[in-house]
């Protein structure tokens, strides 16, 4: 062996689930909360030595060497089966160490995918260290190890992704899915309720909810109602409940106090979902000047740095879609001017950055008098959408001619959707922190609508909250999931129109 290294793959995988999973079985955890990891762990294990033998066959074998020759020989294969063997256990205890074992749940792809850069980073890191440091008689080429760093990010990636179609299949199929209850009387709550009791594939059954009011009902009219929050404790065995979703009010907390001594030696898992107050205050900062402590309570959103970075990924995304979707735009052009009379655009101010107004351009997919009364917002049996519209913006193939707003700097590809001053007035006064908006660029897509708020079936508070929480979180990694999760809802969304 070229390396000798003391914990085997074998015992990794043993403490992997020794140490995370083994005590979990006694209780109320189901095989799947073992196979799946394990399975995760066997993939990425089989991810990184597919990596090595193939980053080693592109390099010497393949046409590559007719633009990179192999000039000092073709090193045995068997020395970087041997490295690949050392390194798979110190990359999965990486990836242990980062929580990339856990059941994923409701975790999109992306989400992991800046983890598994990161993981394969260090790993690489850790690889060439120990090349240096045992003085390895194979020679390894940089370019094999640039290769392996790229081939194993990708098959890693593609490796999870299958995983967790496995995972979200098991729960649409009511398997290894945990009994969860919610608590609480709000819109947040109901939300919480609808959407988990919708969405199989998070991996919850939904057994009811809890009140903490004498008001039992609230906004959970025809809910599942197990009781007061207080009988929570007898029903924890009684009902299997393994996880409660906690909405309460910041200004009623003292239940939390409450509920948590009542729960005391329970084996239970409280998730609390935070309101407006509480996002707030959870990201107040104490910085000190000349000696004197400060609450940050309001920051830039972004700095410098961070607005030039944005600029230029606006204008690579929007020039690489305008060359590319060009041929699409032009076949919608010419079915908007035959299907109807009127303009081909429809030129809309509205309200962008520091409050500047702006031409946003769309195709026009209602008819030319369709706000003869006024300013309307856009509802789902709209009757004035021309032929083509309804089409158009249930597929948002109306919003094409923006990316024109963000080449010239109109709009981001990702932002708070920027709205018409008329309704902008009328709504400033009622919704809170709504002008808060204002401080980024408007976007083609947010936050708000990837998460299924768009049209007058949504609150514009939450949306509104949505759109403060994306400015207050922003990173690149931030809008390429937005980004994708975009794509996914204009093709699979059933809540477009």
């Amino acid at each position: 062996m070229l390396f000798t290294f003391p914990l085997t793959f074998k015992k990794i995988i043993f403490g992997i689930i020794k140490s995370r999973y083994l005590l979990k079985l006694k209780s109320k955890s189901t095989l799947i909360e073992v196979t799946i990891p394990l399975f995760t762990v066997l993939s990425d294990a089989v991810s990184i030595f597919a990596a090595f033998l193939l980053s080693y066959w592109i390099r010497f074998y393949s046409p590559l060497t007719n633009i990179f020759p192999v000039t000092k020989g073709i090193p045995e294969v068997s020395g970087y089966i041997e490295f690949s063997l050392l390194i798979i256990p110190i990359w999965i205890i990486i990836f242990q160490s980062r929580k990339m074992y856990r059941l994923k749940r409701s975790v999109f792809v992306f989400d992991e995918f800046f983890v598994i850069i990161k993981c394969i980073s260090i790993g690489i890191l850790i690889a060439m260290g120990l090349v240096f440091l045992f003085n390895a008689d194979v020679p390894y080429s940089r370019l094999v190890i640039s290769m392996i760093w790229v081939i194993s990010i990708i098959l890693v990636t593609v490796g999870r992704y299958f995983m967790l179609k496995i995972e979200k299949n098991l729960y649409n199929n009511n398997k290894g899915v945990n009994n969860v209850a919610v608590l609480g009387i709000n819109q947040m709550a109901k939300k919480i309720y609808e959407n988990f009791s919708r969405d199989k594939f998070t991996g919850y059954h939904v057994l009811g909810y809890f009140s903490h009011k004498e008001d039992a009902t609230g906004d959970m009219t025809g809910k599942n109602h197990l009781g007061n929050y207080t009988r929570i404790p007898e029903l924890i065995s009684e009902l299997n409940i393994e996880k409660i979703f906690l909405s309460i009010p910041s200004s009623e907390h003292d239940t939390l106090y409450k509920l948590f001594k009542l729960c005391e030696g329970k084996n239970i898992e409280f998730m609390y979902a935070p309101d407006f107050i509480d996002i707030m205050t959870s990201r107040l900062r104490i910085e000190e000047v000349d000696g004197i402590p400060f609450m940050k309570l309001k920051s830039l959103p972004m700095n410098v740095w961070n607005r030039f970075i944005k600029r230029i990924f606006d204008i690579v995304v929007s020039s690489m879609a305008i060359l590319f979707l060009s041929p699409v735009m032009i076949v919608l052009g010419i079915l908007v001017k035959i299907t109807s009379r009127g303009p081909l655009f429809y030129n809309q101010e509205r309200v962008g950055l520091d409050g500047q107004k702006f031409i946003m351009l769309k195709f026009r997919s209602m008819k030319t008098d369709a706000e003869k009364k006024g300013p309307q917002m856009t509802t789902r049996d709209d009757d004035r959408y021309t032929p083509i519209g309804k089409f158009l913006r249930k597929y948002s193939l109306d919003e094409l001619p923006q990316f024109y707003n963000v080449l010239i700097g109109n709009m981001s590809i990702v932002g708070p959707r920027p709205e018409r001053e008329f309704f902008i007035n009328s709504m400033k006064h009622s919704i809170n922190r709504y002008l808060e908006r204002h401080r980024v660029k408007g976007g083609m897509t947010g936050w708000a609508q990837v998460s299924g708020l768009r049209g007058t079936d949504s609150s514009m508070q939450t949306r509104i909250d949505y759109d403060i929480y994306y400015i207050e979180n922003w990173s690149i990694a931030f809008d390429i999931k937005i980004i994708l999760k975009t794509i996914k809802e204009v093709l699979f969304s059933k809540e477009a129109f």
